[in-house]
């Protein structure tokens, strides 16, 4: 009975392994968050879900942690004007890799009519 419960137990951890790498369960989680983050920050629709699919790809969860901190300073609106601002904001989080990824997305996303 105990080694049912074990390969159970394993099945089950293996499988959302499996789920959150290969199947993208993950991903898809993330890019959600972005992009329901991004539109609150005052992005358009389809501009936040092209940018949140190219940056939930190429930045680690570490990295992602650290757009939590894209708050306004004194003297600024509470959601970015521009997408000039945005980045802005992007380097404040002191991540060159960040700050290049959010640009280069910014660039596609926009150039793409998204």
């Amino acid at each position: 009975m105990k080694r049912v419960l074990i390969v159970l137990a394993l099945l089950v951890v293996g499988g959302l392994v499996l789920w959150a790498t290969v199947g993208g369960g993950l991903q898809a989680t993330v890019e959600d968050r972005l992009e329901d983050e991004f539109v609150a920050r005052g992005l358009p629709q389809p501009m936040a879900e092209c940018m949140a699919g190219r940056m939930a790809q190429r930045l680690s969860v570490t990295q992602l942690r650290k757009l939590e901190n894209l708050r306004a300073e004194d003297g600024e609106a509470d959601v970015p004007l521009s997408i000039a601002e945005l980045l802005e904001r992007v380097r404040r989080v002191g991540d060159s890799e960040v700050l290049e990824v959010a640009a280069s997305s910014a660039a596609v996303c926009a150039f793409a009519g998204r």
